[in-house]
């Protein structure tokens, strides 16, 4: 319920500790670095003007699906939008013989359409991939020229487009006979058609994101098929400092331990393939890392599986959403980030109610099976016993709202058994020495015996009990920790029912009596020497660990 109120809906409940473990988040930058909005700007002829031929091409070669409304990759979609806002539909005339869609291996996609008996073969991608296929393109008069000669200016170009943190998608075409079956093969010997512009607009609130994660000392690693210059104009937009950059081509022809090598100093992955952020991410973890993915699209499904945090949004598609085991209502660094700290703040709290059940039973056992030796009677009845545990766990409904100090959530909390194990040992006997003071108080000071006594201890065990979670509940000097108000009221109310009970008419059924004032005097006496002997027990603990 907290982690929803903060935008965050976990699939499974040891998410949450995995959340708060979690030091290094992967990401693309759409979404989290940019708006999330993709706009084509223009269609550009190879000279430099605009032409709605490109644009027209562009949609014959498109997998985006328009009839209801808009749904494909952001590319398409955005070509699309662009075309309907402009008012431009398919040209007429053509008709679809074959089409693949776009393929991370080969960077691009293609169309085979038909017109007026004659084939024609589109193919459209990555500046990169659609130049290495391309042998001719149109000058000024129209002839088609050789691109040899060109080739390194317009890749210089392209690259000052996308320092300006512009997306490029080139266009292509090629005249090609009829066959059976059409391939990623046959985009050899393209002519250079021209190029689309794209514009995602830098999010100036996640730099703030980004810092905020730092200080949760959670890495922040950028994981995109995008170009690294994109990228990179897109990073010192906002103010997010660079640390490294690797592409996917040197990825490739890396070993697994010289990507492990690189992979926790760099924090820019560009033109990564699936397969790629699946290496990155398994090298991440051979790192020691606890490693967050967030993808929302189908090639995300592998590395949203092998990250041991994984994060989609509610608009994914629904693999990514079916293998993430957390779901964002609203995508975001911003989102994260309090997530991490919520995550953070349950699984601090959890581990708070351990530590009291463990150190507050191993003591009680302690106590009533040293009583038992000497004593002629039961130092609690039965039903008290069970009324004890009753009020002192109603008492700790308040935990999972309690405060937690900023110091705790500034860093990974991880899962220790050794450590509870020790706590266990350290202050469950504290508890039964003073139970066993009050044992020889009642006794031979106030000569209680049988249900005087019974209820003497019933009420030393409950304040004990309750009180001390105020000292075990934070690293720091009790008294300098303000616990949540829940917490406070709800101890509050159980010590008040448990020190009322014994006037009250259901005392008989209880086998509780009224003690002397002077009784409790002594109880806050001793209750006082408890509390700062565990704090000061405590101080030597953490101070050991």
């Amino acid at each position: 319920h907290c982690l929803s109120k903060k935008s965050v809906v976990v699939k499974e409940l040891i998410s949450i500790e995995d959340l708060g473990n979690m030091d290094v988040l992967c990401t693309d930058k759409t979404g989290t670095l940019t708006e999330g909005k993709i706009n084509l700007v223009d269609s550009l002829n190879m000279r430099g003007h605009t032409d709605e031929y490109i644009l027209k091409m562009a949609l014959l070669c498109n997998t985006a699906s328009h009839h209801h409304r808009l749904v494909g990759n952001p590319m398409d979609v955005a070509i699309w939008q662009q075309a309907l806002d402009r008012k431009i539909g398919l040209p007429g005339g053509y008709k679809k013989i074959a089409e693949r869609e776009f393929s991370f291996d080969h960077r691009g996609q293609f169309t085979v359409v038909e017109h007026d008996s004659e084939r024609l073969y589109l193919f459209k991608g990555a500046a990169d991939s659609v130049l290495d296929r391309c042998l001719t393109y149109r000058d000024a008069t129209g002839q088609l020229v050789p691109l040899t000669n060109h080739r390194k200016k317009i890749r210089e170009q392209l690259q000052e487009l996308n320092r300006q943190g512009l997306r490029l998608i080139v266009v292509a075409q090629k005249d090609i006979e009829a066959q059976e079956k059409y391939g990623f093969e046959d985009a050899q010997g393209l002519e250079l058609l021209g190029y689309l512009t794209f514009l995602d607009v830098p999010k100036h609130s996640a730099k703030h994101a980004i810092d905020t994660l730092n200080s949760l000392a959670v890495q922040v690693k950028i994981v995109t098929g995008d170009n690294e210059l994109v990228t990179r104009k897109i990073c010192e937009t906002i103010g997010f400092e660079i640390t490294g950059v690797l592409t996917g081509p040197a990825i490739a022809r890396m070993s697994q331990y010289e990507l492990e090598r690189e992979v926790t100093d760099v924090n820019i992955f560009a033109r990564v393939s699936p397969e790629q952020k699946q290496q990155i991410i398994r090298a991440l973890k051979k790192a020691g890392k606890t490693v967050g993915y967030m993808g929302d699209g189908i090639n995300d499904a592998a590395a949203l599986h092998l990250a041991d945090v994984s994060i989609s949004v509610n608009t994914a598609v629904d693999v990514a959403k079916d293998v993430a085991s957390i779901v964002l209502l609203r995508k975001g660094l911003d989102v994260i980030a309090d997530g991490v700290r919520e995550g953070r703040r349950i699984f601090a709290n959890t581990i708070k109610y351990i530590l009291m059940g463990t150190s507050s039973n191993f003591g009680n056992m302690f106590s009533v099976a040293g009583a038992s030796f000497f004593l002629p009677f039961l130092p609690m009845t039965p039903s008290q016993i069970l009324l004890n545990n009753s009020l002192y766990d109603t008492s700790q409904l308040g935990i999972p709202s309690d405060e937690v100090d900023p110091e705790v959530l500034e860093r990974p909390n991880r899962w220790d058994i050794r450590y509870i194990y020790r706590y266990m040992l350290y202050f469950g006997p504290i508890s039964s020495v003073f139970d066993y003071a009050s044992f020889g108080l009642l006794w031979f000071v106030f000569g209680a015996r049988n249900e005087a006594f019974q209820t003497g201890w019933f009420l030393e065990s409950i304040a004990t009990q309750v009180l001390v979670v105020f000292v075990i509940r934070t690293g720091r000097v009790f008294w300098q920790s303000r616990p949540g108000r829940l917490l406070m009221m709800m101890c509050g109310a159980v010590l008040a029912i448990a020190f009322l009970l014994p006037w009250t008419p259901i005392a008989v059924y209880l086998h509780l009596v009224a003690l002397p004032p002077m009784f409790f005097l002594a109880l806050l006496s001793l209750v006082a020497a408890y509390l700062l002997i565990v704090e000061f027990v405590k101080r030597r603990f953490l101070s050991r660990i």
